[in-house]
C-alpha cells in the first residue's frame, strides 16, 4: 500500500530541507566542543561520587528489606556511580558549552529565546503595573526576564508522574544514625518534608527550638517577599529644598547601591549624581548645600554583636556595605558612619559634573522638596537570592527594617524582628518556640525549629505563593555557589541547595535536594553544643548527601 505524501508536507519539506542542512553545521561543532570538557568533567567527578556511594552504602543497605518490590537492579554501586558520574558530566559539560551566563545567572540563549515567546515573568518574578510603591511599574521600565519551569517537577518528569514520597520509617534507618554524629554535639534537632504535599517525612525534636544562625535568613525572606512582593524596588533619591538651593541626598535602604564604577545591575551613586547634576543645571544651579536623609531607620545603628567585620552600622544610606576594600560578600572592616561616608562619595561625583558643593551634613527631606533624581535597586527577588547565597547579613537587616516599613512598623532591630514574626503568623506558619531579635541570625537569641524551617520551604514552593519562589532560587548549589562553593567535593555537588548556618558552638543547614526518585525535599538539621566547626559540617553534609542518595522505600 501507498501512503500518498500529505500536502502540508509537501508545502513544507524544502524549508524543513534549508533548516537542517543550516543547523547541522552548528551541531557537528557543538559536539566537537563539548566532548572535551565531558571528558574533564567525567574524570574530575568520578572519585568524588565512588567515595559518597561507599559512605551511604551501609545505611542504604539497612533498609533495603522493607523497599517495596522493584525491578531487579541492572548493576552494582559501581555500574550507578558511573551513570551519575556521567551525567553530572554530562550536565556541567552542556552547562559549559551552553552559555554565556548574563548577569542573573541565566543562559543569554534562553533568555533571547523567551523573549522571542513573548513570555513574561523571571527574574521580575510576574511583576505588573499595579505593584503599589514599586518605581519599575513606571513607563519605559525594562521588562522582566523570563520564568523558570516549575521547581516541583523532577527532571524529566512530568507533573502526573512523579513517584511517591521516600517512607518515613526507612528514611529514620538512614538519617538517624547520621544525626547521632558525636560531631554534631547534644542537641539536634531534624526534619524532612516533601515540598509538594506538604507531608513529614522525617522528624526529630521538629518542635525544639534552638539557635540558627544564619538560617534565619530564610525566614526573613519569606516575610520580606510576603509583605511586599518579589518585584517590589528600593529607591536612593535626591530632592531640592524651595528656596534653599538645599540638596538632600535621601537613603531608601538599599543595602546594594554602589559607587563603584561597574555597578553590575545594582543602582549607582555616580548615576544618581550624574542625573542630579543634569536636573540642577537645568535649574541653573552649580552650587548647593549638600545635605543627607537617613531618618527612614530607627533606632541604634550597631547589632547587638557590636562592631564586627560580618556587618556594618544599619543605614538607610549606605553604598557598598560600607566595606573598606573592594570585595563584595564576607567579613571586612567597615566604616563607621556609612551614611555620612555615602554623601562624601556622592559630593566628588557631584564635583565631576561641575557641581560645587559644601561639605555633607545630616538632615531631613520635607514634604515640599523638589525630585531630582532617583536610582532603584534590581527587584527584591534579586536582592533575597544574593542575601540567600552569600550569607549577606547587610541584606538580611535591610529587609528586616523594610518589612516593617511596609507593615507599619518602626524601622529597628526590634521592629523588624517584629515584622518578621507577624508575616509568618499571616502565612500559618508554626511559630511556636521561635523567637527572632534580628534579620540576620547573628544574634544568639534567635530561635527557630526544624519544623518551622521546613514550613518556610514548602511554603516557597507551594504553587500559590509564587512570590516566594526566590527563595529556593537563591539557595546555594553544593559545590557550586555562595557558601557552599567549596562544599560536597565528595558528595551531592548539584543536587543539594541549602543555606549554611555557622555561629560558635552551632551548626546548621536547611535548603532542598532532589532524591533518587525526583522528589524534592526540604529539610532542615540544627545542632548546638557543637566543638569543632569543621566535623559538625561535615557531619551535616552527610547527612544531606545521604537524603540525596536515598529512594528510602
Amino acid at each position: 500500500m501507498v501512503v500518498p505524501e500529505l500536502r502540508p508536507w509537501r508545502a513544507a519539506k524544502p524549508h524543513v530541507a534549508r533548516a537542517a542542512n543550516a543547523v547541522r553545521p552548528r551541531l557537528a561543532r557543538a559536539a566537537g566542543t563539548v566532548r572535551p570538557h565531558l571528558e574533564r568533567a567525567a574524570n574530575a567527578v568520578r572519585p568524588g561520587l565512588e567515595r559518597a556511594a561507599d559512605a551511604t552504602k551501609p545505611q542504604l543497605a539497612r533498609v533495603r528489606s522493607v523497599r517495596l518490590t522493584r525491578p531487579k537492579p541492572v548493576g552494582t554501586w559501581q555500574y550507578t556511580a558511573g551513570a551519575a558520574t556521567a551525567g553530572l558530566a554530562l550536565a556541567v559539560a552542556v552547562a559549559t558549552a551552553a552559555g554565556p551566563w548574563d548577569s542573573t545567572g541565566q543562559r543569554t540563549a534562553e533568555a533571547d529565546r523567551a523573549v522571542a515567546l513573548e513570555r513574561t515573568g523571571g527574574a521580575d518574578h510576574g511583576r505588573n503595573s499595579g505593584t503599589s510603591g514599586s518605581s519599575d511599574a513606571a513607563a519605559g521600565a525594562p521588562r522582566p526576564a523570563p520564568s523558570a519551569a516549575s521547581v516541583l517537577v523532577g527532571l524529566g518528569r512530568s507533573g502526573s508522574t512523579v513517584k511517591s514520597a521516600p517512607a518515613g520509617p526507612a528514611l529514620a534507618d538512614v538519617l538517624g544514625p547520621l544525626l547521632k554524629d558525636p560531631a554534631l554535639g547534644a542537641r539536634h534537632t531534624g526534619a524532612v518534608v516533601d515540598i509538594a504535599t506538604g507531608k513529614r517525612l522525617y522528624g526529630t525534636g521538629t518542635g525544639v527550638p534552638l539557635t540558627p544562625a544564619s538560617t534565619t535568613k530564610i525566614a526573613t525572606a519569606v516575610a520580606a517577599l510576603s509583605a511586599m512582593g518579589a518585584d517590589h524596588r528600593l529607591t536612593t533619591r535626591t530632592a531640592l529644598e524651595p528656596g534653599t538651593e538645599e540638596v538632600v541626598l535621601v537613603g531608601g535602604g538599599d543595602p546594594t547601591l554602589t559607587s563603584r564604577k561597574s555597578a553590575g545591575g545594582w543602582a549607582s551613586l555616580e548615576d544618581l549624581a550624574d542625573r542630579t547634576a543634569k536636573a540642577l543645571k537645568k535649574r541653573g544651579l552649580h552650587e548647593v548645600t549638600l545635605s543627607y536623609d537617613t531618618t527612614l531607620y530607627t533606632g541604634p545603628l550597631l547589632h547587638p554583636i557590636g562592631v564586627n567585620g560580618n556587618l556594618a552600622p544599619v543605614s538607610p544610606l549606605m553604598a557598598d556595605e560600607g566595606r573598606t576594600n573592594d570585595s563584595t560578600s564576607g567579613p571586612v572592616r567597615r566604616v563607621t558612619d556609612p551614611a555620612a561616608d555615602a554623601a562624601r562619595q556622592f559630593r566628588t561625583y557631584l564635583a565631576r559634573h561641575g557641581i560645587r558643593t559644601t561639605a555633607p551634613g545630616p538632615s531631613k527631606a520635607t514634604g515640599r522638596a523638589d525630585a531630582l533624581a532617583a536610582v532603584s535597586s534590581p527587584p527584591l527577588s534579586a536582592l533575597v537570592e544574593r542575601m540567600l547565597t552569600n550569607s549577606d547579613n547587610d541584606i538580611a537587616e535591610a529587609l528586616a527594617r523594610q518589612t516593617a516599613v511596609a507593615t507599619q512598623r518602626s524601622a529597628s532591630f526590634d521592629g523588624g524582628a517584629a515584622a518578621i514574626a507577624a508575616q509568618l503568623k499571616k502565612l500559618q506558619l508554626p511559630l511556636k518556640g521561635a523567637q527572632f531579635h534580628d534579620g540576620s541570625g547573628l544574634d544568639r537569641d534567635d530561635r527557630l525549629t526544624a519544623g518551622l524551617l521546613t514550613a518556610l520551604l514548602a511554603k516557597a514552593g507551594d504553587p500559590a505563593r509564587p512570590e516566594l519562589r526566590p527563595v529556593l532560587t537563591g539557595l546555594p548549589v553544593a559545590g557550586f555557589t555562595g557558601t557552599l562553593t567549596t562544599r560536597y567535593a565528595d558528595g551531592a555537588a548539584g543536587v543539594v541547595r541549602a543555606k549554611t548556618g555557622t555561629l560558635t558552638g552551632v551548626n546548621t543547614l536547611a535548603g532542598t535536594v532532589v532524591d533518587q526518585d525526583g522528589r524534592l525535599l526540604a529539610f532542615a538539621f540544627l545542632a548546638s553544643d557543637t566543638t569543632d566547626p569543621q566535623a559538625a559540617q561535615s557531619a551535616l553534609d552527610r547527612t544531606a548527601t545521604a537524603l540525596a542518595a536515598c529512594g528510602c522505600r
